[in-house]
């Protein structure tokens, strides 16, 4: 029996929008499959990882392999790095290994048993912080505090023992999903493992850490349960335990304290990875050895090959599909149950019928000349496959019913597989290939634009690729709408009185406890508080369940710091203002802690900014969030706006569509009412019917040069729209255009005028970079001599670097770098705008520049120089940097899997994502997301980020 501390340590609560989880737990979680919902990871740090500034981990035993394991269900995003949808079964729990491999727990603390326990159960990797030297209790708690890894525990030790549709994957944003995980493992283990409810803890004791004994003591009587020691695996704690009543009382007020990076793993789940990536992969390789092999010495052959040979056999299934079990399981369904199963699946022959055909001639006949035009004509065809991927996971869930709940279907099921191909797949398996499939097409076409040399060839392939990138996300979005989907339903079924569909208050962006005040009432009220975009619900808790007393439409208020609260440093003082936009009595929040406040305020400005985005009245337009029932592309970049719900911007008064970083780039509104039409104003003219209007330019419109006059003719056509007049040297920035139009419409910034131009008749403008202050970077030294820079870098370690002006050059740069104990200086080049030291590597910005020889050695440019920009000069020289480099350590910083290249710019619509703006450089820190997504770094800023919206520097 574990002693353990009396529960008198209690504490309030804690809001758990200050994510209660550790640094980065996708590492520590390896391997978990799930199908309810995004990963409960921080992709900021592993959890592996210590706190900066820990001490550094003694050497770790070899890592237990750790597969996924809370069973997927579904297709992945293949290629795309974890898909999401339908859901299956678990899969079996991993093969559990007799204690040998791990410390023997004896003379040890019941809590750091507790950790071996959990790494001998397969939860806990061999390595991971609670087995350091250093650790302390709270690293535990912390790791189990969202509930995620009980849950996996569970089904390690016993397959199936929790529904998967009960776990949230990625709780750190909510304190109810957080509570909601921990209250289906305490179920389980009554339900499942045979345990009283008086041997559990209550879910509080774990989420504030206010008995975490009592968490331990819970865990003790679960290994010793029948089910967890037919495993043979040793149960704790042992007689040797050491006494550890008195380290558990502090550690409520150290939660309180401590700031856990809020950067959790948003897409880091995986439906059924394993199972629907080998169906699919089974699939196309079936016929393989009937194939002809393609020349070694010709890869892009190889890969048109197996473009039309995959699609060929891909086609075949979806016949198989239709032929052997929808024509014979018509008559044993009804009609509701047929439509549920299959979705659109008729549809999806009709399509690839045809894409077949035009695949194999393109190739075959054709040479492959048009095999992009090809791609680019069926993206539109193919968005029906975000129905069937907004479907598929109620097909499965319909299909696993029905079979049992009628044997006659069950038993004609397996008469249809043996028909279809000897039942090697059940229906279940077949039914996530197409989602499979449809997250394949932009990474065979990445591969044939990779080995492709024609210049013309290349670019033609580059407008498939983006086509086919961008029905990717869509179809990634949908996957990942229809998991918000499911959290929403959880949130309406648990808010008792609330009379209004959640759905309609946009998407959540956190929850948690806070205290409330009127601003002409001073008493503070305990509430829990749901936050969407458009509304607040505020709630006061009833047991496992909340009481709506009040939804604040946030379309009406505005937020505002109060920072005078902050002086009080107690808990529950740290306050902020919600106030009405038309003067009504306003609200104050109180939060627990300073840091909490912090994300509160992040989070609500978040919502705000997605309510009244910058530029959503520019051009006398009126944007306003809006649900699209139909598949919509956006006005300014025909990119598709993506997902099931508030998908993107609809202006009221003209119905023009458009994503949340476009709405700055719209045309004027075609519904400009009389007032604002009637009269020009003197700065005004027209041109040609045209209005022309000074504005100031926005520097996210491509610029282009003209090389010739144009004055009209030849015209463009009809549905075009007028011609736009211009003469050699203006410059015209380009509203609309692809590469294959003939004409392309711009504003002509000399004269105002909008219209339409040959394309030929321009070229890129030169690039003319900013001025723009370094000084605030580490790494700049402003104006200096290289005697001076040698006298800066003389006493640095090796790879200290600096950035100066040359005084003798206006407007040029050098790097100065220490190396091999001697100080190098490098002239940054500048040509047409670019910046570059190596001629085959140019840079935008100087801060590009610097940013990705951080990560690449400057040997490309000098063979001599093998090192990286390492050490800004003014760093200074004892920092953990340095001191982590002199020692080797890479833990305390995450490792950078690659840099990538902005493409568009991205708006970011919670605070798990990050912003981009075309032409910015991206850290690479993960790459482990299904939906598409990858977590990166811009400016010191971390987040998710569409992985279709940059290219990879290779």
């Amino acid at each position: 029996m574990l002693s353990r501390p009396a529960p008198g340590s209690r504490v309030g609560s804690l809001c758990s929008v200050a994510a209660a989880e550790p640094a980065g737990a996708h590492e520590e979680r390896a391997g978990l499959a799930c199908s309810g919902g995004r990963a409960a990871v921080d992709p900021g740090r592993d959890r592996n990882q210590a706190p900066r500034g820990a001490p550094r981990p003694p050497a770790a035993a070899p890592a237990l392999s750790h597969s996924r394991t809370l069973a997927g269900n579904g297709p992945t995003a293949a290629g795309v790095g974890e898909a999401e949808e339908p859901r299956r079964p678990p899969l079996h729990p991993r093969r559990l290994p007799r204690p040998g491999s791990v410390p023997e727990p004896s003379g040890m603390e019941p809590w750091k048993q507790c950790a071996l326990w959990l790494i001998h159960c397969k939860v806990l990797p061999a390595n991971h912080r609670v087995t350091w030297d250093s650790a302390q209790v709270f690293d535990l708690a912390q790791t189990l505090r969202d509930g995620v890894l009980l849950c996996q525990l569970l089904n390690n030790l016993r397959a199936h023992s929790i529904n998967l549709k009960e776990i949230n994957l990625r709780p750190q944003m909510s304190q109810f999903l957080c509570l909601k995980n921990i209250r289906t493992f305490l179920t389980a283990c009554c339900e499942t493992f045979g345990m009283r409810k008086s041997e559990l803890f209550e879910a509080f004791d774990l989420f504030d850490v206010r008995d975490f004994g009592k968490v331990i003591e819970t865990l003790s009587r679960l290994s010793r349960t029948p089910v967890a020691l037919a495993t043979g695996i040793r149960p704790f704690p042992t007689e040797e335990s050491v006494n550890d009543d008195d380290i558990y009382k502090g550690l409520p007020d150290l939660i309180d304290e401590t700031r856990v990076e809020d950067e959790e793993g948003l897409y880091d789940c995986v439906y059924g990875e394993d199972e629907g990536g080998e169906v699919y992969e089974d699939l196309m390789k079936a016929e393989e050895a009937h194939q002809p092999k393609c020349p070694e010495n010709d890869i892009r052959s190889c890969c048109l090959a197996e473009i039309k040979q995959t699609e060929e056999k891909y086609t075949e299934t979806l016949e198989s599909i239709e032929k052997y079990f929808m024509a014979p399981l018509k008559r044993f369904l009804t009609a509701a149950e047929f439509d549920s199963v299959f979705i659109n699946i008729p549809e999806l022959v009709k399509v690839h019928r045809n894409l077949v055909q035009e695949i194999h001639d393109s190739i075959v006949n054709k040479n492959d000349q048009n095999l992009y035009q090809v791609f680019i004509n069926y993206k539109e065809r193919l968005v029906i496959y975000g129905q069937y991927c907004s479907g598929v996971e109620l097909a499965i869930s319909s299909l696993d019913y029905i079979s049992k709940t009628k044997e006659d279907v069950k038993l004609k099921l397996e008469e249809c597989s043996k028909r279809a191909n000897n039942g090697k797949f059940t229906l279940r398996d077949l039914l996530v290939v197409p989602m499979q499939r449809v997250l394949k097409y932009h990474l065979l076409l990445q591969e044939l634009v990779k080995h492709t040399t024609d210049p013309m060839e290349k670019a033609n392939l580059k407008l498939a690729l983006d086509a086919m990138k961008d029905l990717a996300q869509y179809v990634n979005e949908v996957k990942r709408d229809n998991e918000t989907l499911r959290e929403i339903k959880q949130f309406q079924l648990s808010i008792e009185n609330l009379n209004q569909p959640v759905l309609l208050f946009g998407r959540p962006q956190g929850d948690g406890e806070i205290r409330i005040t009127t601003l002409d009432k001073h008493t503070k009220q305990e509430r829990h508080i749901f936050l969407f975009d458009l509304a607040v619900i505020v709630c006061k808790r009833k047991g496992d369940n909340y009481e709506m007393k009040e939804i604040i439409d946030l379309q009406q208020y505005k937020i505002a710091n109060n920072p005078t609260t902050d002086k009080e440093n107690k808990k529950w003082s740290y306050g902020f203002y919600l106030i009405h936009i038309q003067g009504q009595n306003g609200l104050e929040f109180y939060c627990k802690t300073k840091d909490l406040k912090k994300k509160w305020l992040e989070q609500f400005e978040m919502a705000l900014s997605n309510i009244r985005p910058d530029y959503a009245d520019s051009n006398f337009h009126e944007f306003k969030m809006h649900t699209f029932n139909r598949v919509t592309s956006c006005k300014v970049c025909q990119m598709l706006l993506r997902g099931t719900f508030y998908q993107g911007y609809l202006c009221v008064k003209c119905g023009a569509r458009a994503h949340k970083e476009c709405l700055g780039r719209v045309d004027n509104c075609g519904r400009v009412n009389s007032a604002e039409q009637g009269t020009l104003k003197p700065s005004e003219k027209r041109t040609n019917g045209l209005r022309r209007t000074p504005r100031q330019v926005d520097p996210g419109l491509p610029k282009m040069q003209a090389i010739r006059n144009y004055t009209g003719m030849p015209a463009p056509a009809l549905h075009e729209g007028p011609p736009l007049h211009i003469q050699a040297g203006d410059t015209v920035e380009l509203l609309r255009g692809d590469a294959h139009s003939l004409f392309w419409q711009g504003r002509n910034l000399t004269s105002g005028e909008v219209g339409f131009f040959p394309s030929d008749a321009v070229k890129p403008c030169p690039c003319v970079p900013k001025p723009v202050d370094y000084s605030c970077q580490p790494w700049y030294a402003g104006a200096m001599e290289r005697l001076q820079a040698e006298t800066e870098l003389i006493n640095r370690v090796n790879s200290t670097y600096l950035v100066r002006h040359r005084t003798k050059e206006s407007g040029e740069y050098a790097i100065s770098i220490k190396y091999n104990n001697e100080a190098k200086h490098i002239k940054i080049l500048t040509r047409d705008g670019f910046f570059h030291i190596a001629e085959n590597r140019k840079f935008k910005s100087l801060m590009e520049l610097v940013e990705y020889y951080k990560h690449h050695s400057l040997k490309e440019g000098f063979r001599t120089l093998d090192t990286t920009l390492q050490f800004p000069y003014k760093e200074p020289e004892h920092s953990s940097g340095q001191r982590g480099n002199r020692a080797g350590n890479s833990l305390l910083s995450p490792k950078v899997l690659g840099i990538a290249i902005a493409r568009y710019d991205f708006c970011a619509r919670d605070m798990r994502e990050l912003s981009l703006l075309k032409g910015d450089v991206v850290k690479i820190y993960t790459k482990m997301s299904a939906n598409g997504w990858w977590r990166g770094e811009v400016n010191g800023r971390v987040g998710w980020f569409p992985s279709t919206y940059v290219e990879e520097d290779e």
